[in-house]
């Protein structure tokens, strides 16, 4: 204990040294480094001389063993710890740096556990204790131990959120058959009433601060939110909860999400432009010093920008607000410190459109739709992304999704029978960027689910 308390020292003396009046222009992140193995990175990150160090989870393997997974005693999570407190090159960068942290499940203390876990409580107390959270601190009595700050002035706020996806999350199901290409079995997609990543509590807390003005926003997740192409931990497992994700930063209107992530001892850029009004990245940098070290082929992600499958690594991102047009730079770097592998955006092409109109309880959204199966009822709700005129005016078909053979893509058809009263005239233009609300069943289309509107009571725009 004492080392921890040592340390607690040492984050505030580093915390003292920055200002919220000061714009943040350069971050460092990343996660999984073992404290029983050398760690050169730290002292890497140290000379980079980041404003802030943000650790994405299993910051400590408490739940390996002489190179074997098992489930931690509270005491071993402590012992992980401190022997990560006598790391020299941590103890430097504890020193110039202020650090913000959220777990993942070897720090959490069991390999890809959830709200199940035992010691989830003693390890959530060893985590504020390591980390430096005053004891009158009201994160101490919170169940969780998510967080948020918001650093710079106004016109260069940049808001950093750190999500917790262990204490609530609901336990998962191994699938029977390993995935193509993979000797991992994957995960089932997990559904249904009382199916959560967050909890109640962290969604209510996160939607609040997702109000909070800020010019950029970096979210810390454990696990990867936008890779879906392999059988490992991803949000993609709870694909409503993913979903919701998505239509909480579009409800927000929440300008700059960047997310940042874990967990897969690999490096990638992913981006989708279609979720949430803008393009919206997930980097992930999960290598301080577990990485593969040998050559590896990239992992399937339709999502990837750029990749860095092997090799120790850690992120940055730079924020040039010099510019006429402030530029955020995001990045893989090597062991040494060099630039692997980048993304730069300006900060204008992350700007929030319109907030969605709202779905009443029992509505559904696209996802949730393609969930269903043939001949299923249900009443949909979308912004019209898409659409077009078919069979010489004898059908209208909208889509949730700009391409309509993304696979995330739902089409309502509207038939020349519900072509009456308001729509008698209607083309595809009619409903281009309007909400729509339809109801019917779920029929097939060359394997493509849809929903087919015959009757012009069954349609109607949201205004």
């Amino acid at each position: 204990m004492a080392s921890a308390i040592f340390l607690a020292g040492l984050l505030v003396a580093a915390s003292d040294r920055t200002s919220a009046d000061e714009p943040i222009k350069k971050i460092a992140f990343g996660s999984c480094a073992t404290q029983q193995r050398p760690c050169p990175i730290w002292s890497t990150i140290a000379d980079y001389k980041p404003d802030w160090l943000l650790l994405l989870g299993d910051n400590i393997y408490a739940d390996v063993v002489e190179g074997r997974l098992k489930p931690a005693t509270p005491e071993r999570i402590q012992e992980a710890y401190d022997e990560l407190a006598r790391v020299e090159g941590f103890i430097r960068l504890r020193q110039e740096v202020p650090i913000f942290a959220t777990w993942d499940d070897h720090d959490y203390g069991n390999n890809d556990a959830g709200v199940e876990w035992e010691h989830k409580d003693a390890a959530a107390k060893m985590f504020h204790d390591f980390f430096g959270t005053p004891s009158e601190s009201p994160l101490r009595q919170q169940r969780g131990i998510y967080n948020a700050k918001i650093i710079g002035p106004p016109g260069k706020r940049v808001q950093m959120i750190m999500l917790d996806t262990r204490y609530f999350r609901s336990e998962l199901e191994k699938g029977a058959e390993p995935m193509p290409g993979f000797r991992a079995k994957p995960y089932v997609a997990a559904a249904g009433k009382g199916v959560t990543m967050l909890g109640d509590t962290q969604w209510k807390w996160l939607a609040e601060q997702l109000k909070h003005p800020a010019e950029l926003r970096i979210i810390g997740t454990s696990i990867q939110v936008l890779s879906d192409d392999h059988p490992f931990e991803k949000w993609g497992n709870m694909p409503a909860e993913r979903e919701r994700l998505f239509d909480l930063i579009r409800a927000q209107e929440a300008s700059g999400v960047v997310f940042i992530s874990g967990d897969r001892h690999l490096g990638e850029i992913s981006v989708d432009d279609q979720v949430v009004g803008y393009p919206l990245y997930d980097v992930t940098a999960s290598g301080l010093n577990q990485a593969n070290l040998g050559w590896r082929m990239p992992e399937p992600n339709v999502r990837r920008h750029s990749s860095l499958p092997y090799g120790n690594h850690f992120g940055t991102i730079e924020i040039d607000w010099d510019a006429n047009d402030p530029v955020v730079s995001l990045q893989l770097r090597h062991e040494d410190g060099e630039i692997a592998v980048q993304s730069r955006v300006p900060l204008s092409q992350l700007k929030a459109g319109r907030a969605p109109k709202p779905r009443p309880e029992g509505i559904m959204s696209p996802l949730q739709a393609l969930a269903l199966n043939e001949g299923d009822e249900l009443t949909v709700q979308f912004n019209v992304v898409a659409g077009r005129v078919i069979g010489n005016g004898e059908r209208i078909l909208l889509n949730s999704d700009a391409d309509f053979r993304s696979p995330k893509n739902f089409t309502v058809v509207v038939n020349r029978s519900a072509m009456t009263g308001d729509y008698a005239s209607a083309n595809s233009d009619r409903f281009k960027d309007k909400t729509i609300r339809a109801t019917g069943t779920i029929s097939l289309y060359n394997g493509a689910k849809q929903l087919q509107v015959d009757d012009a009571a069954k349609l109607s725009l949201i205004e």
